[in-house]
């Protein structure tokens, strides 16, 4: 325990399904109740031997003919045999990496091959692409296109940034128009205002029927010359007497300059009728 010999192996044998250590432990070692029993390696080449942990205090400790939890560790011959399954599935991986890149006979050309077939194949649009950056590379340093005044003019550079603050200006007012849009349509369907009242108040609907059937009624009698009003429209002989007693009034209206009051009254008189 802790590196200190407290004990030795008195004999080991089977119970059933599982195998049994009788620990013969110096009396004066006492083993807390949570500790774990595992076989341990002296070193590499070295016996084995059983190592108990510390365990935790205020756990109790163990009592004669009590049974101490064991810990399965693996053994040296099983590690080294997993050791090679591991080496073989990387040797194996490895070769499958090695015929990917380098092709084989059965799967044909490897990554490598098929890489510089492509590099082969598209060696000359490899070319053109590549002089084609050239030239546009050429270009932008002279200034030349909308990308090169882009690169080269401030002025170009400030105006673009002036249109975008006003795409961004008008952006916001159009936000600001539609909200005040949203506003107008949610009083016109709560009803609120003339164009609500119009639109869902039905009694003013039915007013304003009402006023447009009187106002179709009266235009059909304008037209038919009913009433005064139409008869003043469409009878021409009612303007004909109208003028004919202005004039009257305006030949009685000239003599009253060389009447008395008295006599001009008589004279109106007599003009009239």
């Amino acid at each position: 325990m802790a590196g200190v010999k407290v004990g030795s192996v008195a004999e080991t044998r089977l119970a059933g399904r599982r195998a049994e250590a009788v620990f013969l432990i110096d009396s004066k070692v006492q083993v807390a109740q949570d500790s774990t029993a595992t076989i341990a390696m002296a070193g590499l080449l070295g016996s084995n031997y059983v190592s108990f942990d510390l365990g935790t205090e205020g756990s109790g400790y163990l009592k004669p003919d009590n049974e101490i939890r064991t810990v399965d560790t693996p053994d040296l011959n099983k590690l080294v045999s997993q050791l090679g399954d591991i080496g073989k599935k990387i040797d194996g991986a490895l070769s499958q990496f090695t015929g990917a890149i380098s092709g084989s006979e059965g799967s044909g050309p490897g990554l490598l091959s098929k890489i510089d077939k492509l590099v082969d194949e598209n060696s000359t649009r490899v070319s053109e692409i590549t002089s084609g950056l050239q030239e546009i590379t050429a270009k932008v340093n002279r200034g030349e296109g909308t990308l090169g005044k882009l690169v080269n003019d401030p002025a170009a550079y400030e105006s673009l940034v002036s249109t975008l603050g006003e795409i961004r200006s008008a952006a916001t007012e159009a936000k600001t128009f539609i909200a005040n849009t949203q506003g107008i349509v949610d009083q016109v369907k709560s009803g609120k205002g003339t164009l609500g009242a119009l639109v869902y108040d039905e009694e003013a609907g039915q007013n304003i029927k009402i006023v447009t059937n009187n106002l179709r009624i009266l235009s059909e009698k304008l037209n038919n010359g009913e009433g005064t009003l139409g008869k003043l429209i469409n009878d021409d002989s009612l303007f004909k007497e109208a003028q004919g007693v202005m004039r009257k009034v305006d030949r009685a209206v000239d003599g009253l300059a060389d009447q008395g009051p008295i006599s001009a009254v008589g004279v109106v008189a007599g003009a009239l009728f």
